[in-house]
């Protein structure tokens, strides 16, 4: 009986390159794998519905999904996770505290990106700022006129405006005509030179150590989805799937922690692996619904107070059935 050749987007990471390289397989596929960056690929899975897997962003997802016209269903395989309190920068000769982005004007990329909901998000509920406070302005972070994927209907008390015409959101930083910037990517290198620029807070990581220590909470950028049609049509192919990635999750920790040869290009990576552990525990980069629910429930919860999800999306209606409760990997 022959495979299933399947084609697959994904980024190029240390937890998915033993999929790449063959080391591991997913069971019954013959797969066809495109490293492609979040840009293009989300893009072209939500627009077009390119690839039959795709890593995709969790907030557009969440969208399609509330509106019910979602072609893909998501395994919880948590491909980018990230603290996003380096995602916010400011002007620095006039933003000492988060509290003071009240009343002020921040750029932004797209307004639904993964990484702004889960910094809105962080802002309102430590330090009081709610999506209503600020004027957000939309562009590019190196290209002028950056659009929105997915159409957006915001509440009434939410302000968006496009930035000025031929600007990105990195110039109006440098010119200081915004006070803030909020971006999954940093501003430009020539922006990030001008010393009146720089993260809101002093030691994001401190504050980020912080943030996991009260609420157990380690963000979600990017789920894995699958085809609804190939799903419904091959009932086992979700679980292979999750299966597949978890073994290449399980390969990329175990190098890690081979530390006679780095086999990443960074110095102090025992100190870095051991703080990790000390502050989030041995399965630091966790799989699955049941150790990420409170994570995925207050991304749903802001996801849809902030305007993006049409309804209040359940846990249990994000993730393919067959991945809840699965054997143990």
């Amino acid at each position: 009986m022959s495979k299933l050749q399947l084609s697959v987007a994904m980024g190029d990471y240390d937890r998915t390159r033993a999929l790449l390289d063959g080391r591991v397989q997913i069971d019954g596929v013959d797969p066809v794998f495109m490293n492609l960056n979040p840009e293009e690929m989300f893009f072209r899975a939500m627009r077009s519905q390119d690839f039959d897997i795709s890593e995709l962003s969790f907030s557009s997802y969440a969208v399609k999904t509330a509106k019910g016209d979602c072609p893909y269903v998501a395994i919880p395989v948590f491909l980018s996770r990230a603290f996003r309190h380096t995602s916010i920068y400011v002007r620095k000769d006039r933003i000492k505290r988060p509290e003071e982005l009240k009343g002020k004007r921040i750029g932004l990329p797209e307004y639904q990106l993964s990484a702004n909901v889960w910094a809105r998000a962080l802002l309102q509920d430590d330090y009081g700022v709610a999506p209503e406070d600020v004027t957000w302005v939309r562009g590019g972070i190196e290209t002028a006129g950056r659009p929105e994927k997915i159409a957006l209907s915001l509440p009434a008390g939410v302000k968006l405006e496009s930035a000025r015409e031929g600007t990105t959101i990195s110039e109006l930083l440098d010119l200081g005509e915004i006070d803030g910037f909020m971006a999954p990517r940093p501003p430009s290198a020539k922006v990030l030179a001008n010393p009146n620029v720089g993260w809101l807070f002093d030691d994001p990581t401190s504050v980020a150590k912080d943030y996991f220590r009260r609420t157990g909470i380690f963000p979600i950028m990017h789920v894995v989805g699958i085809r609804k049609n190939l799903a419904e049509q091959h009932p086992w192919l979700p679980g292979a799937v999750y299966k597949a990635f978890t073994h290449a999750k399980a390969a990329a920790l175990e190098a890690l922690s081979d530390t006679s040869a780095t086999k990443v290009t960074l110095p102090f990576v025992e100190e870095q692996l051991k703080a990790a552990r000390e502050t989030m525990g041995n399965d630091y980069w966790s799989y699955g619904v049941t150790k990420n629910k409170a994570t995925i429930d207050t991304f749903l919860r802001h996801h849809h107070s902030q305007g993006l999800s049409a309804r209040r999306l359940a846990v249990e209606e994000i993730f393919h059935p067959a991945t809840y409760e699965t054997y143990a990997i």
